[in-house]
């Protein structure tokens, strides 16, 4: 089932690599953001940043969080700091002259003192600039995590620009495993 999904959300992207173009009038894909995060057993800061590689419509991306975890699941108590990486591709091809269609794949892991789990995302969306201050995107999301079932998520997100390079952010996610949310600061380049 997972090699399946992850197989048809490549076969959607293929057709769109076909022709690279630029991105949507407004939205920039090289950027530096630091958040804060909370989930539902933590919080913490992270950083994510993404680089556009010029016409070809491919752009790399990644993130770092640490995260102050309170994990009580099944009648144990463990406080425990997790830290937090991803690292991906991406591409992005306009379908109008303010909206992209996205599709990502990325590798992640989660690091404790106590456990490690590794695994992928795989992410096709939409991202559009509403007005020269204002841009939003959604992403349907799949994860495949070591030992754990899959799980599909929907992620809503948005981008209030003051200024060409600077911007505030929030980020929602949720899904069966559990809801995440973020805010942060981004500069674009």
């Amino acid at each position: 089932m997972k090699k399946t999904l992850f197989a048809l959300a490549l076969a959607a992207a293929l057709p769109l690599a076909a022709t690279a173009a630029e991105p949507a009038k407004g939205l920039s894909y090289t950027f530096v953001e630091g958040n804060y995060i909370d989930v539902e057993n933590g919080n913490g800061w992270g950083l994510k940043g993404s680089y556009d590689f010029g016409s070809s419509g491919l752009y790399g991306f990644g993130s770092w969080a640490k995260l102050d975890g309170d994990e009580d699941d099944f009648d144990i108590d463990l406080d425990t700091d997790v830290d937090f990486n991803e690292f991906g591709l991406g591409y992005h091809h306009p379908v109008a002259d303010n909206t992209d269609l996205i599709a990502e794949a990325a590798y992640r892991n989660y690091d404790t003192d106590a456990f490690r789990i590794d695994g992928a995302r795989v992410s096709v969306g939409a991202r559009s600039a509403m007005t020269d201050q204002f841009e939003g995107y959604v992403k349907a999301n799949y994860y495949d995590k070591s030992d754990f079932d899959g799980d599909v998520t929907g992620t809503v997100g948005a981008q209030y620009k003051f200024t060409d390079m600077w911007g505030v952010t929030a980020e929602a996610e949720f899904g069966s495993d559990q809801d995440a949310w973020m805010v942060g600061v981004r500069a674009s380049f």
